[in-house]
């Protein structure tokens, strides 16, 4: 009956109705990484549940969007739906970027618990803050250029800073780093200014551990800088250790704008901490006098694009040795069994011929019958010498003549 489908059938007909990401997102197959980004943002915050809370097709749309966004965004899964489709992606392993602020208290701390036991839990930046930047509503405050400023931002909130440079500075380059002393949870966000004087989200990077701080940074420097996503590694590496060694270098891509313009920017800081307030150092500087810096930085980046090359032709090398060694150590195993178990037999024939087993009672019966031997001599010899001897008479055997003619 149509009421009673199984599991399968409802998983066959959900892969039905899917559409295609691109036609979700609204995007063409030939669109970068920055043009699908900007399309799931306007889309995610269009559906979003907190604006559409008692509106169940706004939340199968956010959802939908949701997972469009984790097949495009992410360059291998992207490859794989291109040439066979829904069926080369790994659906139920895609990763969902959670709300913070739209989740309960429990919730929270579920998720907060995931990720110290290592889960990477990927947040998103709260549709309250996003639509707030898009409509105007938000406090920004000057940040001079080579001037640090540190402040505490409460959770799932942002600070907004402006920051002007020149022609001569754009074409230097121009860098913005964040970092937190006491190792909080941030986004680095980067605004680009619509014509009704909104912002709309165009980057974002995610704090990471470097060293006793957190830290995330934006690099303008007038050639692609990349960025390393972790997410990806640490997924492959609760499945398999070799695996995440070969797809250690996946995450890294490059950024999606390489330089700006001369005139305002907007940046924010997100406070990204589950329970408690963030605290950061913001400062943004020219990058004239880091020439060397820049050197060095784009030819350890080119380095490391040669390195993931050369990893894809090592992984098919080690993958073939790796068979042959397994091969081999099974083979192993089985022959040390194999001649183990020859010599025990060996030793058991050994022990059939041998009378170490019957030792014990053979030569037992043997001091025994050696033992009765002698007792059975002796009472021989001393039959025959009680023969030999000759027989005394007992006094009580006397033989007394009497004659019985004469009187006593």
């Amino acid at each position: 009956m149509p009421g009673n489908r199984s599991k399968s059938e409802k998983h066959d007909a959900a892969k039905q109705v899917r559409r295609d990401p691109y036609e979700v997102l609204g995007v063409s197959r030939n669109s970068t990484d920055q043009e699908i980004k900007s399309a799931y943002r306007k889309m995610a915050l269009k559906y979003h549940p907190d604006k559409n809370a008692n509106d169940p097709e706004a939340a199968d749309m956010f959802k939908e969007v949701t997972f469009s966004h984790n097949i495009l965004s992410d360059p291998e899964k992207r490859r794989q739906y291109d040439s066979a489709g829904f069926e080369a992606v790994e659906s139920d392993n895609q990763e969902l970027e959670l709300d913070l602020s739209s989740l309960g208290a429990v919730n929270t701390m579920f998720a907060a618990l995931f990720s110290k036991l290592g889960v990477p839990i990927k947040t998103t930046v709260s549709a309250t803050v996003l639509e707030e930047a898009l409509n105007g509503l938000v406090i920004i405050r000057p940040l001079p250029l080579g001037q640090a400023i540190s402040k505490r931002v409460e959770k799932q909130c942002a600070h907004f800073y402006s920051v002007t440079i020149t022609e001569e500075e754009a074409r230097a380059g121009f860098v913005c780093r964040v970092q937190s002393s006491d190792k909080s949870k941030f986004k680095l966000l980067y605004f680009d200014q619509e014509e009704n004087g909104g912002l709309s989200l165009a980057l974002q990077e995610d704090s990471a551990k470097t060293g006793k701080v957190t830290s995330a940074g934006m690099y303008f420097l007038g050639f692609p800088v990349y960025r390393l996503d972790q997410t990806t590694n640490s997924i492959a590496a609760a499945k398999d250790p070799d695996t995440s060694f070969f797809r250690k270098l996946d995450g890294f891509q490059p950024c999606e704008l390489t330089e700006l313009k001369a005139g305002t920017h907007v940046f924010a800081v997100y406070g990204d901490n589950f329970f408690k307030s963030a605290s950061y150092t913001i400062e943004t500087i020219c990058a004239a006098p880091f020439g060397e810096e820049k050197e060095n930085l784009r030819n350890i980046e080119a380095q490391i694009l040669s390195k993931r090359a050369e990893l894809s032709k090592f992984e098919t090398e080690y993958r073939e040795v790796l068979a042959q060694f397994t091969e081999m150590t099974s083979r192993y195993a089985q022959e040390m069994q194999a001649i183990d178990e020859l010599l025990k037999q060996r030793s058991e024939i050994h022990a059939s011929y041998t009378i170490a087993p019957l030792k014990r009672s053979t030569s037992k019966s043997r001091s025994r019958g050696s033992s009765k031997e002698p007792k059975e001599d002796g009472q021989a010899r001393e039959k025959r010498h009680t023969r030999d001897r000759p027989k005394k008479k007992k006094w009580y055997n006397i033989h007394l003549k009497v004659d019985k003619r004469k009187a006593c």
